[in-house]
């Protein structure tokens, strides 16, 4: 294998695992929200953070800080030091992963850079990807900030910039990774080809933009209410949908159009998919096909454990899997739009 070959494909094997370990960050993440864990860690220590407690000094010293705060005066008050271990951990394993997704990141990426093995081209990107991880690192402090004041949780807007951008950098990871590796289909550049790329990448920022939906679904809590499918309040269109004022503040903060958008976007994106996929299956290669197949499969399974997570109350087993769900469909559609345009 020549040298060029060689150091593109181990810079690519370093970033497909750099999209698991944020995909565990997503996963991790939701439970943190699921569990209410978010605002057990009141302080922001970027270095000695990193040294869980201890001791049982340290812990109750921890547990005195957080009584400090709105989260624990309304709503934990009285709650054990063993309840409080509980949430903190969550939290702390959030950023902890955060933490060593970063080492994981810049090490490799130090150590390709002095060994000359990155090209040109590629350093700009490399280093855009370092700089959207710190800056996911303040956003996520920025997020936790907007709880730990009189309103004892985060903020919806907030939240779902968080997970915005947690996607937005593993989609752009991956899709720098998969170029790297994989070869042109073969025909690609004919008329068909053109076509479904155009439709990949809609699909693509159908389901970025559904996830963003999800997001202030959980920051709201909307999906704790109206549990039944497919009608909402035994109506296709309930009553109360878009009843504030100004109209597009429904979108962000009526809770009922919040979750009634997010269904029915989801429809909609399983309807495009299934267009999607058979535009791939004609006139296409077998690489294209198959990735069509699995794009279909991932994005239906995901609209699958969506209403079974609404119907059952949201568990969080189901809700991680459906917040995990929605970055495997993401990944899906990005690969079959590489395997199209090559």
């Amino acid at each position: 294998m020549d040298p060029e070959k060689r150091n593109k494909r181990q810079i690519a094997g370093w970033l497909f695992l750099m999209c698991a370990m944020i995909f565990c960050m997503v996963i991790v993440g939701g439970v943190t929200r699921l569990t209410e864990s978010g605002l057990s860690m009141v302080h922001w220590k970027p270095l000695s953070g990193v040294i869980p407690p201890l001791n049982e000094t340290a812990w109750l010293k921890e547990f005195a800080a957080y009584k400090q705060y709105p989260e624990y005066q309304k709503i934990n008050k009285g709650m054990s030091l063993a309840d409080f271990k509980e949430i903190f951990f969550w939290e702390y394993s959030h950023r902890f992963l955060g933490r060593l997704i970063g080492l994981a990141f810049f090490i490799p990426f130090a150590f390709f850079l002095v060994k000359g093995r990155v090209s040109a081209g590629l350093k700009p990107k490399l280093w855009l990807m370092f700089f959207l991880g710190g800056l996911q690192g303040g956003l996520g402090w920025w997020m936790v900030k907007s709880g730990l004041v009189d309103h004892p949780d985060v903020s919806h807007y907030r939240l779902t910039a968080h997970l915005g951008l947690a996607v937005l950098i593993f989609l752009y990871i991956f899709w720098i990774a998969t170029g790297l590796v994989m070869n042109k289909s073969p025909g690609n550049m004919g008329g068909s080809y053109e076509k479904s790329a155009r439709a990949v990448v809609f699909l693509v920022w159908m389901i970025f933009f559904q996830i963003l939906l999800g997001g202030l679904v959980a920051g709201l809590n909307a999906g704790m209410i109206y549990n039944s499918w497919p009608l909402m309040e035994e109506q296709w269109i309930p009553a109360g949908l878009y009843s504030m004022t100004p109209w597009y503040m429904n979108i962000f903060e009526n809770i009922m159009t919040v979750q009634f958008n997010h269904r029915m976007l989801g429809y909609l994106i399983a309807l495009f998919a299934i267009h999607v996929w058979y535009k791939t299956q004609k006139d296409t290669g077998m690489q294209v096909r198959i990735a069509g197949h699995f794009m279909l499969v991932t994005v239906l399974g995901q609209g699958a454990l969506g209403i079974f997570t609404l119907i059952y109350v949201v568990p969080i087993p189901l809700a991680a899997a459906h917040q995990g769900g929605a970055v495997v469909a993401l990944s899906a559609a990005l690969f079959l739009l590489r395997r199209v345009k090559g």
